[in-house]
């Protein structure tokens, strides 16, 4: 293409793919392109930016679809592995929360450990009970199934790959179990989780080529952006460069768990809190025009974030000054009280990585083509908190 073209398309960048010409970078990869050779050259040779996270999302789930036994139930309480899934939907259709703990063996496993049996191919034991009906007269299923005996499966998750999060510490004199994991006394400790210059949504910070009907890689398959996620807050206070100080876009997705791997789908318990899912999400960007170089230029150096006491318990906690994600990653930070505080990550950048170079060789590979959104993510969605008052007369 000529030096001097200022914008690309999605149809241009997908015939350069299809061709097997595009130049394909991870966000880490462009940004020494950009050092190297500058912001028009990237506009003019740069096609793609990869993006990818790897990180505990709670708000995650799995529809399921069992098929009809014989006499046919209607399904009204649904178990497996003694699980609870909910089941007010038609009479054999569940949604498996991740976090939804064993009514057996309590936050060591639950809904998330599920799904990855089912990934990994495991049985999985399903009892369910009705009230009884004329067109579904059983009230009682006892069995195994799995994940090949489903008609559907697919996760939607409806609230991942958070845009920026809290870095957590702990000011009291104990030690807290939060969902940012243990936070020692006294700030023994801080634990964060973004995967910083590679998250996606800090690659695209005002959702310029993020949004509905955008095709991603989502834990091993091809997936899609189905919605904005719940608590998409994109109001949230940003830095110079735009991208936000703390938790910020959110965005719903979907995929088929049958094309899924275990690799990019886990469950985990964090000790004394519950169970959650780590997920695997990559976002491709598409290099339309310079304002998207500069943005999937981003460093962590560029990114600030803020740190959060938990130690209240409370919705808004206090708050204390901000650090950015190169010195987060360097293993310790300073607080504005001047404490040095060790920090550790939740989620796993060399995962993530990994994520973006897989779906690097995808796009490469010609498996993998942009889809422009349908619909942006919001810009200007207002977040509200739970108002609770008096019970009206009524």
């Amino acid at each position: 293409m000529s030096g001097k073209k200022t914008e690309k398309s999605y149809a241009e960048i997908n015939q350069r793919i299809k061709k097997g010409e595009a130049l394909v970078l991870t966000a880490e990869e462009m940004i020494d392109f950009v050092d190297e050779n500058g912001e028009d050259k990237a506009l003019a040779e740069v096609d793609v930016v990869t993006t990818a996270t790897f990180g505990a999302m709670c708000s995650s789930g799995a529809f399921l679809n069992f098929g009809h036994c014989d006499p046919p139930i209607r399904m009204g309480r649904v178990w497996l592995n003694d699980v609870m899934a909910y089941a007010g939907l038609a009479a054999v259709d569940v949604y498996l929360g991740a976090t939804e703990e064993s009514e057996i063996k309590g936050l060591e496993y639950g809904g998330a450990h599920v799904i990855e049996e089912l990934l990994a191919g495991r049985k999985v034991h399903l009892r369910a009970t009705s009230k009884g009906t004329d067109s579904y007269p059983r009230k009682e299923l006892d069995t195994y199934i799995t994940l090949e005996d489903l008609n559907q499966a697919y996760l939607f998750n409806p609230r991942n790959c958070y845009q920026n999060y809290w870095v957590a510490v702990n000011s009291s004199d104990k030690m807290i179990y939060t969902y940012m994991g243990p936070l020692m006394a006294r700030f023994g400790n801080a634990s964060y989780s973004s995967a910083g210059q590679l998250s996606p949504l800090l690659n695209d910070p005002y959702y310029k080529t993020i949004g509905i009907g955008s095709r991603i890689f989502l834990g091993g398959a091809q997936g899609y952006i189905a919605w904005e996620g719940t608590q998409h807050n994109p109001v949230r206070e940003r830095n110079q460069k735009g991208i936000p100080v703390g938790g910020a876009g959110t965005m719903a997705v979907i995929g088929d768990l049958k094309e899924m791997s275990t690799e990019y789908v886990r469950p985990a318990s964090i000790e004394k809190y519950g169970v959650s899912m780590y997920v695997g999400i990559g976002v491709p960007i598409p290099i339309l025009n310079k304002e998207m170089v500069r943005y999937t230029a981003v460093r962590d150096r560029d990114i600030d974030v803020t740190i959060v006491d938990y130690s209240g318990g409370v919705r808004d906690n206090p708050t204390l000054g901000q650090v950015n994600y190169e010195q987060l990653r360097s293993g310790t930070i300073v607080l504005e009280n001047g404490r040095e505080v060790p920090t550790a990550p939740l989620s796993s950048y060399n995962k993530a990585r990994k994520i973006a170079l897989e779906l690097k060789k995808w796009i490469n590979n010609g498996e993998f083509l942009l889809e422009k959104p349908v619909e942006n993510l919001s810009t200007n969605s207002q977040f509200k908190i739970l108002k609770e008052g008096a019970v009206p007369n009524v």
